[in-house]
């Protein structure tokens, strides 16, 4: 694998545990949602990690901070999905703390280095 700078950032890092959790979660799950909620968490929750890397590899801060701000967004579309998911009953009560603490910290961390990209 390279050794590039993204690896470096805690924004990045983070949504690496954060994208385990999801997938450990949706491994969960009913069979019969394996295209629909598991799939959609996943692929939102790996877009995070590849929208920080890709925006960190970007020459320009304009790109840098538009890739941070679709990774952000992603974030935010995770939310509404795991709001389903407590719902439907899919998200365990002992997993909905940790997600809750994972997901509002990366938000947290992704807002400040989107501040801070100049």
């Amino acid at each position: 694998m390279l050794e590039l700078g993204h690896k470096q950032l805690e924004c990045w890092k983070l949504s690496i545990e954060f994208v385990t959790s999801i997938y450990k979660l949706t491994d969960q799950f009913p069979k019969n949602e394996i295209y629909g909620l598991s799939n959609q968490l996943r692929r939102a929750a790996v877009s995070v990690s590849s929208n920080i890397a890709e925006g960190a590899s970007r020459p320009s801060s304009t790109d840098r901070k538009r890739f941070y701000t679709i990774a952000r967004s992603s974030l935010v579309e995770i939310d509404t999905q795991l709001e389903i998911c407590h719902r439907l009953n899919y998200l365990p009560p002992s997993e909905n703390p940790q997600l809750t603490e994972q997901l509002n910290h990366l938000f947290a961390a992704l807002s400040k280095l989107i501040e801070k990209t100049r």
